[in-house]
């Protein structure tokens, strides 16, 4: 038996093979037990393909549709998709140089999105100055999102991992060396990073609302929290947006978290709303992390033994979009979209291609029963492996 290893390249979501994430499957031949994903899902990469080709291959992708995060004075009109800045240098393996990434933040904002994320922990600092080069000329087109809640005190890299810190001093510390690497007046939007457990909520939403004041922050926002705290944190400041991974394959959000931003009219951010690149099809049990540069080595769903289990859910969505005109990844993303009108995902990549295959997925209108087929279909289908491991898990909020 001959087995095949794929090598990383350029990309955001997948690094792991020089092809786009529509051609990966059909150059691939699996084999034997570890070859789980049938000949249909190779072919239908490839039919994919021929689809799309012709006059829309020919025009730009632009999004046109816009999406309302929080509402009243919180408010916040940005596109039904955003970008996540994280991977084009931070976490997602080997990636172009710097003046490609630029050139390609500059094509996103052409092709209409305007919310941006970033975080002072990428890095530490480094996704920040990059997001700052590349976008700091658009800031009155677009809104960078950035976030706060480690331990960089006076904004240096420790040798130590950083631990929390959402003390109202460290929080105005970053704000100020943020609005320096981001090359911005205002952050659009600040997020808390990770809950810190030392520091009340009420302190946290109190010292954004001071900044508000001020000038320096426009809108308050949350990650990884449960329902009390927001509704805690949301009766000091308005909060706009609570991020939070949510895909097909992780869908706890929806017990709690996307009930109370309905009630309070907060918006949602999903982060890694296609699996850090797993719902693209373009991972398989051969693919290696180990660039040096990659969290998901670490990550228990990306395990060899894991990623051999998890196919399965992969074929679904591809056997839902190939009758469909659709790749999996704009079968992902429009999941997320339909479930919603205040969910606004933020898909990351280091290629062309894969944004403007991103941005596509607004094109399409399916029915929502539709979707719910594919729902049952996938939730149908046991998950192997947890999101994180033990120590990652332990800073996000149950």
């Amino acid at each position: 038996m001959r087995s095949r290893t794929f090598k990383k390249g350029n990309r955001n979501e997948a690094n792991t093979s020089p092809h786009d994430r529509r051609d990966f499957l059909k150059n691939v031949t699996f084999l034997g037990t570890a070859a789980f994903v049938p000949a249909v899902f190779t072919q239908s990469c490839k039919d994919q393909k021929m689809e799309s080709s012709g006059e829309s291959e020919n025009k730009a992708a632009v999004i046109s549709q816009r999406r309302i995060l929080g509402k009243g004075t919180a408010a916040m009109e940005v596109s039904a998709l955003g970008f996540g800045v994280m991977g084009m240098n931070y976490h997602r393996g080997i990636h172009p140089d710097k003046k490609a990434m630029i050139k390609l933040a500059h094509q996103a904002v052409e092709r209409g999105v305007t919310i941006f994320d970033t975080a002072e922990t990428y890095g530490p600092f480094t996704n920040e100055e990059l997001a700052g080069e590349a976008l700091s000329g658009y800031k009155d087109r677009i809104a960078i999102t950035t976030k706060f809640g480690f331990n960089y005190a006076g904004n240096r890299i420790n040798e130590m991992p950083a631990g929390l810190n959402s003390r109202p001093e460290r929080i105005r510390e970053m704000v100020e060396a943020s609005l320096k690497r981001l090359r911005i007046d205002v952050i659009e939007l600040l997020y808390q990073h990770r809950l810190d457990p030392d520091v009340p909520i009420e302190d946290v939403a109190g010292t954004v609302k001071d900044l508000i004041t001020e000038g320096k922050v426009k809108r308050f926002g949350l990650c990884e929290v449960g329902a009390e705290t927001i509704r805690r944190a949301h009766s000091v400041q308005p909060v706009t947006a609570i991020q939070s991974e949510y895909h097909l394959m992780w869908r706890s959000v929806e017990e709690e978290i996307l009930p109370v931003c309905e009630e309070l009219g907060i918006g949602f951010v999903p982060y890694s709303p296609i699996n850090r690149g797993f719902l693209t099809g373009a991972i398989n049990e051969y693919t290696r992390f180990d660039s040096g540069n990659d969290n998901r080595n670490i990550l228990p769903r990306f395990t060899p033994e894991a990623i051999r289990a998890n196919l399965r859910i992969v074929e679904e969505l591809n056997r839902f979009g190939r009758t469909r005109g659709m790749t999996i990844a704009q079968v992902a993303l429009g999941w997320l979209l339909q479930k919603a009108p205040y969910i606004v995902p933020i898909p990351g990549t280091t290629k062309l291609s894969h944004l403007e295959e991103n941005l596509r997925t607004a094109d399409f209108s399916l029915a929502k029963q539709e979707w719910d087929e594919l729902e049952m279909a996938v939730a149908a289908i046991p998950v192997t492996g947890d999101r994180y491991p033990a120590s990652e898990q332990r800073k996000v909020e149950k």
